[in-house]
C-alpha cells in the first residue's frame, strides 16, 4: 500500500489505516461504499488415521472429561509429542 491510498480512511499505510479505524466507525462511511460479491473456497484439509478402538474409547472419555472433542484432544498430544521429538532431534544435533 506504498503509493495507493485506502479508499476510506485515505490511509498510506496500514498503521495509518488502522490509528484511522481506531478512531471511526463504519457507520460514519456506510452510503460510501460498495456491496460486493465473491466466493470462499473453503476445504480443510484433514488426514484419517486407524486407531485402536480401546484406545479410542479412553481418548473420548478424556476428551468429554476435558470439555473438548476427541479431534481436539487427539491434536494437541500429537502436537506436544512432535515437539518433544523436534526438541530432542535439536539436543542430539547440537
Amino acid at each position: 500500500m506504498h503509493e495507493n491510498r485506502s479508499s476510506l480512511s485515505q490511509a498510506a499505510s496500514y498503521e495509518e489505516m488502522g490509528e484511522f479505524w481506531d478512531t471511526h466507525s463504519l457507520d460514519e462511511f456506510w452510503e460510501q461504499t460498495e456491496s460486493v460479491e465473491f466466493d470462499i473456497d473453503f476445504q480443510p484439509q484433514s488426514f484419517r488415521f486407524a486407531l485402536d478402538s480401546k484406545l479410542a474409547e479412553k481418548a473420548q472419555q478424556i476428551a468429554k472429561h476435558r470439555g473438548i472433542s476427541t479431534q481436539t484432544l487427539l491434536n494437541l498430544w500429537i502436537q506436544e509429542k512432535v515437539q518433544e521429538d523436534q526438541i530432542q532431534e535439536n539436543v542430539a544435533t547440537n
